[in-house]
This record gives C-alpha cells, structure tokens and sequence, in this order.
C-alpha cells in the first residue's frame, strides 16, 4: 500500500492543521503544537492518553501497543522515509531483532508493511499504510482533545 493518503483524507489533514496552526501556532517541522506546559501538566496529559489508549477510546479495531511500540510507529509516520529495520534499530537505540517482534505484531494489523529493498537486498524498507495513516491521525486528535481538557 502507499504511503499517500487519499484525497478526502489529505484535504481532512489540511483542514485540521489549518485550524490547528490558527490556535496554536506551528512548531517545529510544521507540526502544529500547544505552546507552554508545566511538567504536572504534561504528566496529566501522558496519563490522559494512555489511558484512553488503553480503553475504549483508542482508534476502531487497533491493538494496544507497548511503548516501544508505539515509538517505533510514531517515528515511521512522523520521520521522513525511508525507513529500514537497521534504520530504525539505530534511532531508537534497540536490537535489530526487537524491531522485526515490534513490526510483525503490527504488520498483522497492517498498520505498517515491510518490503525488500532491491538496491540492497539486505535492507528492508518499512512502509505506511493507509490503516496505519488513519490511526495515527486518530492518535494525534486524542492527543489534542486530551490537550484541551488539561486544567490551566
């Protein structure tokens, strides 16, 4: 699969960043984000999600992922591509075979997949998918409605 989201689903992303960018202002990379945070607060907002994570409110139909899980999706989806099992093992600072236990469960779940690369067979590419795509913006909007609710 692509890693290109459909139209409808890019010109959603386009809205909401825009929205986002005109109430918070745009960080670094473009990515839109909530300015200032007291650690109690950012402590709150961590647990926020992890909780809804855990429970009912985490995106339709996907498993609940480990940390290192959830840090190896994130830095597929948020980094640039391309993404290789050795890539990844080095930026996150893990073994090699950790990351294959880490994509298998979630190439079951097809929220990401995995190809040879024919340059250099030795390397696999790891590639978005549009399930994946879709979870991670599930997971970004929980992240700003948990944001929203954060006592000031």
């Amino acid at each position: 699969m692509s890693a290109r989201p459909s139209p409808a689903i890019a010109g959603r992303r386009l809205k909401r960043e825009t929205q986002s960018r005109n109430e918070y202002g745009t960080g670094t990379n473009g990515v839109s984000m909530a300015v200032s945070m007291k650690p109690a607060q950012a402590l709150k907002l961590l647990q926020d999600v992890s909780f809804g994570l855990v429970q009912d409110a985490k995106p339709e139909a996907c498993p609940d992922f480990t940390l290192r899980q959830l840090a190896i999706l994130l830095t597929i989806y948020l980094d640039p591509p391309p993404h290789t099992v050795r890539g990844l093992a080095k930026r996150l600072g893990v073994t090699k075979p950790v990351i294959t236990r880490a994509l298998n469960s979630m190439g079951e779940q097809e929220i990401v997949s995995r190809r040879r690369d024919e340059a250099d067979r030795r390397n696999v590419i790891i590639q978005r998918t549009v399930k994946g795509s879709l979870y991670v913006e599930s997971l970004g909007d929980m992240v700003v409605d948990a944001a929203r609710k954060l006592p000031g």
